[in-house]
């Protein structure tokens, strides 16, 4: 993209502080940058730093009588070749998405023909909002590129979803320098489940499967690295938090399903990969249980079968893309088409762990991608390969069925 002109759009957002390094690294990249600032931009960034990186004058007034006497904001508009809003608030957001053009930075959206490329920076309730949730989907649908935003702490102390991506994820996006894999879920939301789920018995005991949560928080990073926003559900695991992944901890499947629930209107795309205890017992007694007790004699725990929590999502209204996991010992394939059908599923996923060389425990994996258009096996790797490309398949099927 050398020599190619952007127009960089500057809203009025704590992390406009991070546009002059952007300005910086697009100049690097070869880019005539042609800063435009809203009014509230000048709160956090000064144009005389952006004139002085870009090489250019800072635009900032749609009333400039030396630019507008030769109607400036027109040449302005065609004079790019992109369009590139960073940061773009909730309020710019809402202002591009319902096509004002009351400054000079929304109405040369408007009268651009260019590529159109924003990234979101607010806070993580803005981002979540409702109107927010619309005007992003108006954008687009209008073909503007949404990337980012990141999930992690934010300048009001919150942490959550709604960083503006990096100077560096931004120019590299920009260029085309990614790997596609890197950017096949961008601005998508993303829920994994992942680990075993623990039933007690009493406090010291309890019901639970080997599963050490590998799988599933190697697929919550390798959708984050996609570019999808990722909230990890997950059971007692000794594996350390995801970077930039919200996640809930959770012990019981009752749990598991109450958080997922609380979730899941929100999600595009859901990975259903804990490994949930089917049964729990009836009754959970509130102190440990004596040998003395029983007298010498067997003991019996009666147990009560749990919800089904990839059933249960399928089964609202209007579902996120469901891909579901399925550990089997013998006759994999037959048994996770069963269960695909059974329980709705868009898409399933199925690894044989009487292999223990691709068990619960183990770092590599080998399984068959189940879904409505065939099936798909990865081979023998790491289970962070094996994400990787899980990632990337349910990526493109989810556009499929979105198309």
């Amino acid at each position: 993209m050398q020599g190619k002109r952007i127009v960089l759009g500057i809203g009025g957002g704590i992390a406009a502080y991070k546009t002059p390094a952007l300005v910086r690294q697009l100049v690097a990249a070869g880019m005539d940058v042609t800063p435009v600032m809203t009014e509230s931009a000048h709160h956090f960034v000064t144009a005389t730093v952006l004139t002085t990186l870009s090489g250019n004058r800072v635009r900032t007034d749609l009333w400039d009588l030396e630019a507008e006497s030769s109607m400036g904001h027109i040449e302005l508009a065609r004079w790019a070749d992109t369009l590139l809003i960073a940061p773009a608030t909730a309020n710019l957001l809402a202002r591009l998405a319902h096509g004002l053009a009351d400054d000079l930075l929304t109405t040369l959206y408007l009268a651009t023909t260019a590529p159109t490329i924003v990234a979101p920076a607010m806070n993580a309730e803005m981002w979540n909002h409702t109107a927010t949730k619309r005007n992003i989907g108006v954008l687009k649908t209008d073909g503007v590129r949404v990337i980012g935003p990141e999930y992690g702490e934010q300048a009001c102390g919150e942490i959550g979803p709604g960083r503006m991506l990096e100077p560096e994820d931004i120019v590299s996006r920009l260029l085309g320098n990614t790997d596609p894999i890197k950017t096949s879920m961008e601005g998508l939301k993303v829920l994994v489940t992942a680990g075993p789920t623990r039933e007690s018995i009493d406090p010291v005991r309890y019901i639970t499967n080997a599963s050490s949560g590998k799988q599933g928080y190697a697929i919550a990073e390798a959708a984050r690295d996609a570019g999808a926003v990722v909230s990890l559900v997950s059971g007692p695991v000794a594996l350390p938090s995801p970077r930039g992944v919200q996640q809930i901890s959770v012990t019981t499947a009752a749990e598991m399903k109450s958080a997922v629930l609380g979730l899941v209107n929100d999600i595009d795309i859901m990975f259903g990969v804990a490994a949930v205890a089917d049964y729990r017992p009836i009754h959970s007694e509130p102190h440990k249980i004596k040998k003395t007790q029983q007298n010498g004699s067997s003991m019996s725990v009666d147990l009560v079968e749990n919800d089904d929590i990839l059933a249960s999502v399928a089964a609202l209204p209007d579902p996120p893309y469901l891909v579901g996991f399925a550990a089997e010992t013998q006759t994999p394939i037959k048994n996770a088409v069963r269960k695909r059908e059974r329980k709705c599923l868009d898409a399933i996923v199925v690894n044989d762990v009487s292999d223990r060389s691709i068990g619960f425990d183990s770092n590599e994996n080998e399984v068959t991608l189940l879904h409505a258009h065939g099936e798909t096996t990865f081979d023998k790797s790491t289970k962070a390969q094996i994400a990787g490309k899980l990632v990337s398949a349910i990526s493109s099927l989810y556009a499929k069925k979105r198309a």
